[in-house]
């Protein structure tokens, strides 16, 4: 009977953690919608109200109409599908070589990916505007492509490295006494069984690209060609804030990640996972 109730008490304080931590993370999501269905003149009202009498969907229909923010989710959507596809790419064939063959350096290859995450962005911004400036890539998305590119390829290919570790070697070895080449059995044979890692790769090149704000404010002064953040960021003005169509943007912005990420959660966790226990 006492380790019944011992039991029903850990998990009433387990879920009441977990409660209180989607609480803090639900909230301040729930005020934000709150925000953009009011008013200019409810946002700014004392005491402040979740739900008012004069609420309206005005907001997020001005974020299409007064701004160009389909301008700026297309650009999103070019330079983050492009910088996703083609990390993902060489992340894969990185990891299978690195995973499958030894060769000289391979340690010292796998130490600079890993020392190029330790630097803080800030510190990258110049010389990226400097490269940029003299390939004549500034206010293009190719340049804003290729930038997002060197921030997800080293991450990625550990990724896929740990993924590819877990796939038993008998298999490569199964396909060589077929007669499969090295790049058939990669392409037909290791390849279709990463498809997790492939996923979790990809959501991880995705969020950091659609989330960047810096480097984009940097490279790009064109209107015609920034992004979402971009977009965002200008709605907070030097003597006004419009708080509705700010949250409206916000919330319209976070609807690709959210979509991502819910289809292909059960892929992030098995690609994170990956590689924590040697079999």
């Amino acid at each position: 009977m006492r380790t019944r109730r011992k039991k029903l008490a850990e998990n009433a304080l387990v879920y009441g953690l977990l409660i209180a931590a989607s609480m803090t993370v639900i909230l301040p999501v729930l005020w934000m919608f709150s925000t953009a269905l009011k008013t200019e003149q409810d946002v700014f009202s004392y005491p402040p109200k979740w739900v008012t009498d004069s609420m309206t969907w005005d907001a997020f229909i001005r974020i299409w109409t007064d701004y160009p923010f389909l301008n700026y989710f297309a650009n999103s959507l070019i330079v983050v599908t492009l910088a996703t596809a083609v990390s993902v790419f060489f992340s894969l064939l990185a990891g299978y070589g690195v995973s499958r063959f030894h060769f000289r350096g391979k340690g010292a290859f796998m130490t600079f990916l890993l020392v190029t995450q330790m630097f803080p962005s800030i510190m990258l911004l110049i010389p990226f505007y400097k490269i940029m400036t003299n390939l004549n890539l500034v206010n293009t998305l190719i340049g804003l492509v290729l930038t997002y590119i060197s921030f997800t390829i080293p991450f990625c290919s550990w990724m896929m490295m740990g993924y590819f570790n877990t796939i038993p070697r008998d298999l490569d070895e199964a396909a060589y006494i077929d007669g499969c080449g090295k790049f058939r059995t990669f392409w037909n044979i290791v390849m279709p069984l990463t498809l997790p890692g492939i996923a979790a790769t990809s959501i991880y090149a995705f969020i950091v690209g659609w989330n960047e704000y810096m480097f984009a404010q940097v490279l790009i002064s064109n209107e015609t060609m920034k992004t979402v953040p971009i977009g965002i960021g200008q709605l907070i003005g030097y003597y006004r804030i419009v708080w509705n169509d700010l949250m409206a943007a916000a919330l319209v912005a976070t609807i690709p990640l959210s979509l991502v990420f819910l289809v292909l959660q059960k892929y992030l966790i098995s690609g994170l996972t990956a590689g924590a226990v040697k079999s």
